[in-house]
């Protein structure tokens, strides 16, 4: 394909979002289904131009002066690739794939953009609405906070120590530039792409398959290791999904005591079966959605709820769920993270903790929620950040790092793209009182 043409499929792939409000990466499916002549290369590059738009769509529509398909990829391409009015004219020139070329006034409209006059939520690129709620946790910052959430992620590795060290597993993945994070002792990182760069698909690694690593974003490393689970203990992890903070927790216990994990979907629990077996996990036993936790109760010495959320915090993954989140939604996230962490609470034995985090930047869904928890059950306190840093295990250079980064609340740790590098997430802790 020319690259008009994928200009142009990227126009189709955005209208296609707007009229049928599907996940985007559904919506790129469907494309590559029913254009089956273009490659992996035009479709990396389709879906590049596509995430790209969508990340800096607030900004770019106030450039554009218009929220269409066509002024969201022109201008992003234009804008943030660089390629400026030149470039695009030099993509849509004689193409009948491609396009139509500038119009006078998107050509002027992109030779002088400035946002200096634009609204903070425009230059965030984020939801009105939800400008005032970051203000509240962030302060004066957040706007800067929002720009670094429509920035491209990293791609994030964990070594699995049960089957590798961390340098074995570095150095089987050295050929992608794979380096060390900052705060996860086992984690691994192949720096963000750029333009039409596509990050390498690594599970078909023969390391992969081996079940060396696994493929976790530095944030939920760093929440696993602040759950604090040593050799032994008894813990439950109430929202397991396909089991990524399961199986980090099963290799920081070294394969002993017991790692029960569960959740409400079994849907989002299939997949947990097979990253266990390639995993070489030994310590980690199964309960089918919506089983029967009685026999747990009181009985653990951490209960792990990575509760359902918003996701505000992995906005740099999942772009379009930034444009779909509604203030309904946020309202449904609140009750059940209310109605799990009440239910928690009754697994917890007397002196043991109860972890919550969620993949959001809301102060309502993070520090409100723990807030509400300890009124509502007293016989629980809220354990303070810097004791959290200092119980998880971490290395001593990489919780001081961590101490300094990330956003201490009163009642939990704020970890994000602008402060730690990572997706955002939110780890509060809470402690039964003996």
């Amino acid at each position: 394909m020319t690259p008009g043409a994928r200009l142009a499929a990227a126009i189709e792939v955005l209208a296609d979002l707007e009229a049928r409000r599907r996940p985007v990466s559904e919506a790129l499916k469907g494309w590559g289904l029913t254009h089956r002549f273009a490659g992996s290369g035009d479709r990396s590059v389709i879906g590049n131009i596509v995430y790209d738009a969508l990340r800096w769509r607030a900004s770019t529509a106030w450039v554009m002066g218009e929220e269409t398909p066509r002024a969201l990829v022109l201008g992003m391409v234009a804008l943030h690739w660089g390629l400026g009015v030149e470039g695009i004219n030099q993509m849509v020139t004689g193409d009948a794939h491609a396009p139509p070329p500038l119009s006078d006034e998107e050509a002027a409209r992109l030779t002088s953009a400035d946002m200096a006059g634009a609204p903070d939520h425009v230059r965030a690129d984020v939801p009105e609405w939800l400008g005032p709620k970051l203000a509240r946790q962030f302060g004066e910052n957040w706007v800067a906070e929002g720009i670094a959430l429509a920035l491209r992620p990293p791609l994030d590795m964990r070594a699995n120590r049960l089957k590798a060290e961390t340098a074995k597993v570095e150095k089987a993945l050295s050929k992608f530039g794979a380096a060390l994070t900052h705060y996860a002792p086992d984690g691994l990182r192949i720096a963000p792409t750029e333009g039409q760069g596509r990050h390498p698909n690594v599970q078909v690694e023969p390391a992969f398959q081996k079940g060396w690593f696994e493929i976790q974003d530095e944030g939920s490393q760093v929440a696993a290791s602040l759950a604090s689970a040593k050799p032994g203990h008894q813990v439950l992890d109430l929202c397991a999904g396909a089991g990524g903070k399961t199986l980090a927790l099963a290799a920081m216990m070294e394969n002993k005591g017991q790692v029960l994990a569960t959740d409400r979907d079994r849907t989002r629990l299939a997949p947990i079966f097979e990253r266990l077996k390639r995993a070489g996990t030994r310590n980690v036993q199964v309960r089918e959605a919506g089983a029967d936790l009685s026999d747990l109760a009181r009985r653990m010495d951490i209960v792990l709820v990575d509760a359902p959320c918003t996701g505000t915090g992995v906005w740099r993954r999942r772009p379009d769920a930034k444009w779909r989140v509604t203030e309904q939604a946020l309202g449904d996230r609140l009750a059940e993270q209310t109605a799990i962490l009440d239910e928690a609470a009754g697994y917890v034995k007397p002196g043991g903790r109860l972890v919550y985090v969620t993949c959001s930047l809301l102060p309502e869904e993070d520090g409100d929620q723990v807030a509400g928890f300890v009124e509502r059950h007293p016989d629980f306190a809220v354990v303070p950040p810097l004791d959290v840093i200092a119980a998880s295990g971490l290395p001593a250079n990489a919780q001081s790092a961590l101490a300094g980064a990330a956003l201490a609340t009163v009642n939990g740790i704020v970890l994000t793209p602008r402060r730690t590098g990572t997706d955002g997430f939110f780890i509060g802790v809470v402690a039964r009182k003996s």
